[in-house]
């Protein structure tokens, strides 16, 4: 696929073993071209009806799957995505504005979370209670056993709607639950694609549905047959979730504000360049994107001055062109908006230290220097490729204003000081603390989530399946 002249991509509901076309349909656009890239149908209450039916039907085929079938059918789907990775890759890009370079990572690195899920597919293990402890239980022998959950709804953001798709899937794949997506209507050629390759590597029927947009979206949360809600996506619709789901467990990532410390004893040149390329990649448009960095006034300037040298080094452009390391925001209008508040902040007294300017759907890689703590670039998610640099005399306060803050997502902080990488860990409440790395850094085996408002539960293969897995206890009298 390259340019305008690409066969535009018609996505399909999948509900059962059926593709389904819409009553209706949605346009999806290059936010860099303009061009129609495809068509998404617009789901209606009677899809979403037949898909949970279907998931409900096939969650009892997926409970009975023996584990390492289970494992089997996650590895033949991480292969059947990983060979489509290129043009899936490039349906990403053409749809999201997302860096080629970066979007064909993200699928290889589905392929690799799809692996890990295959794997806790045979690791699923509960635990030996020691009943003797009590007159009442003695003689009589216990346990804790684990069990699927059922109907796992899976909805995705656009951010990274290859990967974060592949973590709900594949944990719930693993723990033998099926599952209803719902992609976000800004990514959902992409997701398609990716489910086209999960059916052609084989699954039971109606382990896997897939439907489309904003009217079913409430209603799948809701619904009785749905047992489990994994949701990423924005902190005031995991809100309405957490109020909708009723006694459903849920696991929500949400949003943060990208904290990351620099001690005057940090490698500088390290922390300049991470904090840089993990602002500025993906147009910055990551729960966890560096936003707001707090450096020691001792190497304040020459921060800055390092800073400002790598973001200068990163290439902004066509996102189809291989050299592009930065494409555009997901679309004009997310671009306006940063705009707006980089204009806020400059309005009462913050500089720009270089970038700044937007050109439709993308906007320069931009460094706010004398900032105010109350500003909106500094309190509210940004999802958009600036930092916010201050500088800090005494680094304590500053972790009691990020405890107290309604954020929680993860926190990165570049020191040599062991004492106080600890004391960050004790003392700012975060779901997450990267030493020696920024608040973007994760690795797919780990457990990722936050607390606060920046969510409930935590992804990661391993955690996610214990998540989509309900405890059942056995007692056996003597």
């Amino acid at each position: 696929m390259s340019g305008s002249n690409s066969q535009p991509v018609i996505a399909r509901m999948l509900v059962g073993k059926q593709w389904r076309d819409g009553q209706a349909a949605q346009e999806i656009r290059d936010p860099w071209r303009g061009d129609v890239v495809g068509r998404m149908p617009v789901s209606s209450e009677r899809d979403l009806d037949d898909a949970l039916e279907a998931a409900r039907a096939a969650s009892a085929v997926m409970a009975r799957m023996p584990g390492y079938e289970r494992a089997r059918m996650l590895h033949r789907i991480a292969d059947t995505l990983l060979a489509r990775a290129h043009q899936i890759g490039e349906v990403m890009t053409r749809e999201t504005g997302k860096a080629i370079r970066d979007a064909v990572v993200e699928v290889e690195r589905a392929a690799d979370t799809l692996r890990l899920s295959a794997e806790e597919a045979v690791r699923i293990e509960g635990e030996h209670v020691p009943m003797d402890a009590s007159v009442a239980g003695a003689g009589k022998i216990a346990m804790v056993m684990r069990f699927p959950v059922g109907v796992v709804a899976a909805i995705t953001p656009f951010n990274a709607p290859i990967n974060l798709a592949a973590h709900k899937l594949g944990p719930a794949l693993a723990a033998g639950n099926a599952v209803v997506i719902k992609p976000s209507p800004k990514a959902p050629l992409c997701v398609h694609m990716m489910i086209e390759a999960v059916v052609d590597a084989g699954i039971p029927d109606g382990a896997v549905n897939i439907v489309y947009g904003d009217l079913v979206g409430p209603k799948l949360v809701a619904d009785p047959r749905v047992d489990f809600v994994s949701f990423t996506g924005s902190i005031p619709v995991g809100k309405i979730i957490r109020r909708d789901v009723g006694m459903k467990r849920v696991a929500l990532e949400l949003g943060g504000v990208g904290p990351t410390f620099v001690h005057h004893d940090a490698d500088l040149t390290a922390a300049a360049t991470a904090c840089a390329r993990n602002g500025i990649q993906l147009a910055g448009q990551s729960c966890v994107s560096v936003q707001n960095v707090f450096v020691h006034q001792d190497r304040h300037e020459e921060f800055l001055e390092a800073l400002a040298r790598e973001v200068r080094t990163i290439r902004f452009g066509d996102p189809l062109d291989q050299a592009t390391e930065v494409g555009t925001l997901i679309d004009e209008q997310a671009a306006i908006r940063v705009s707006g508040m980089v204009a806020r902040a400059l309005d009462r007294g913050a500089e720009v230290l270089c970038g700044g300017n937007r050109n439709g759907a993308q906007l320069e890689a931009t460094v706010l220097t004398r900032i105010d703590s109350s500003m909106d670039v500094v309190t509210d998610e940004i999802f958009g490729p600036v930092l916010s640099v201050q500088p800090y005399k005494q680094i304590e306060p500053i972790f009691e204003e990020i405890s107290a803050s309604p954020y929680g997502l993860q926190c990165g902080i570049f020191t040599n000081s062991l004492d106080l990488a600890l004391s960050t860990l004790r003392n700012v409440r975060t779901g997450g603390v990267i030493v020696n790395g920024t608040s973007r850094w994760r690795a797919d085996q780990m457990p990722y989530g936050g607390v606060k408002d920046s969510g409930i539960g935590r992804e990661g293969p391993k955690f996610a399946v214990r998540e989509m897995t309900e405890e059942r206890l056995f007692v056996l009298n003597g």
